[in-house]
């Protein structure tokens, strides 16, 4: 028996096979350029791996091409009946209040996931697409949907209501719902293996061009960055993070559309707008390095803003057993690391610069330093395989 977890965003489809145990990968892969004529499939099967550019239309042409790989390329292809996927597990963004933890998929868990499409336009609609063409592709399958939002649904009032007007919630659903859940819950998995404790307080981090924090009490969501949207919170790839809402009315005073602003929000802004050189960390740390001064001043806002958000969670996570990074510049920039938590022994957190310089998971705070430091590669595709497995298999939440 197989698990399929696949993960399809605006313009993209992540995947990833497991067994039922749920151990490493059998195979993994990413088609990039979904509804370009010359989109880019990567494939990896253990140590055989290919890329080819092939047309691939929507998301089912691309999920059809997925369970074409999974079946016939590599030396030693892991699927040989695509009746051997017993289970497909996807990532949904946004599951509003209606879900706190991962369901299995049906007509009603469809229409709400659409209902939901307003709060998140650039996800929920291609989360929605690949299910839909896994569901055509292998109907034997039991479809899995595993929310970004799920692991905030222990959030205190206090934390996730805005102080507007209370129909606007109770009416429009204006709160807070927080995202990259996954990542976050799995981190706190993770960091309570590490530290020994089974309900750790943690801060955790997820950095990378979608960027949050999270503020962990007992093993459970207390704070988060992200908002109502993923735009909220910290600097992101393209994303502005937290903004004065005046700005908006200013903007479209001086005759900006509602779309021009969302674009610049959205799309525009974070590190390419601050930058005006690119939304990809790594093209900044090497600009900045260089000397460019607007690479220097994003990686700086960049920055400040994590910091930010690190002491409020302190407070939030206090006494805090363990503060996390992870995501692609979490795990790899060992230059924000240190920039985020220089001078910070005050406050119980002290970095060894040679632990920090290493790669891989691993503390990188001193033994002395009250509270530990961790870098500790997050892995979303394993736990989504695992709720599907405790779904479809198990039959257990």
């Amino acid at each position: 028996m197989r698990i399929l977890v696949i993960n399809c965003g605006s313009s993209s489809i992540k995947y990833k096979l497991y067994g039922v145990e749920v151990g490493d990968s059998l195979a993994e892969g990413i088609i990039e350029g979904i509804g370009t004529p010359s989109a880019r499939h990567r494939h990896r099967v253990e140590d055989w791996e290919t890329a080819v550019e092939v047309a691939v239309v929507d998301y089912r042409s691309g999920v059809s091409r997925i369970v074409e790989a999974l079946s016939e390329w590599g030396p030693t292809p892991p699927v040989a009946d695509s009746r051997e996927i017993v289970g497909v597990g996807h990532r949904v963004v946004h599951g509003g209040e209606r879900f706190s933890s991962s369901v299995i998929i049906n007509p009603s868990v469809m229409e709400a996931i659409e209902a939901l499409d307003s709060l998140a336009p650039l996800h929920n609609p291609a989360n929605r697409a690949g299910i839909e063409a896994a569901g055509n592709l292998l109907p034997k399958a039991v479809g899995v949907a595993v929310f970004d939002t799920a692991f905030f649904s222990t959030l205190p009032e206090r934390a996730y209501r805005y102080a507007v007007p209370a129909q606007w919630w109770s009416r429009h659903g204006v709160r807070r719902y927080g995202f990259h859940g996954i990542s976050h819950r799995y981190l706190v998995e993770r960091a309570s293996e590490v530290l020994g404790k089974p309900r750790p307080n943690l801060v955790t981090f997820h950095l990378g061009a979608g960027a949050s924090a999270c503020a962990v009490r007992d093993g459970r969501a207390v704070d988060t960055s992200m908002g109502m949207t993923p735009l909220e919170g910290l600097v992101m790839g393209t994303r502005s993070g937290d903004l004065d809402p005046a700005v908006v009315f200013h903007l479209m005073k001086a005759g900006l559309s509602a779309s021009e602003i969302r674009r610049g929000l959205e799309r525009e802004g974070g590190l390419l707008g601050l930058s005006g050189i690119s939304s990809d960390f790594r093209r900044l740390t090497e600009a900045t390095r260089a000397g460019n001064p607007s690479a220097a001043l994003a990686v700086e806002i960049f920055v400040h803003r994590i910091r930010r958000y690190l002491g409020a969670f302190l407070v939030q996570a206090a006494p805090c057993d363990g503060v996390v990074f992870s995501g692609g510049i979490g795990e790899n920039s060992l230059e924000v690391r240190r920039m985020v938590i220089s001078d910070l022994e005050s406050m119980g957190l002290v970095l060894d610069p040679s632990r920090n310089a290493v790669t891989g998971g691993r503390r990188i705070s001193t033994e002395g330093s009250p509270i530990p430091i961790w870098v500790l590669p997050t892995d979303e595709e394993s736990l989504i395989a695992r709720d599907t497995v405790r779904l479809v298999v198990v039959g257990q939440v």
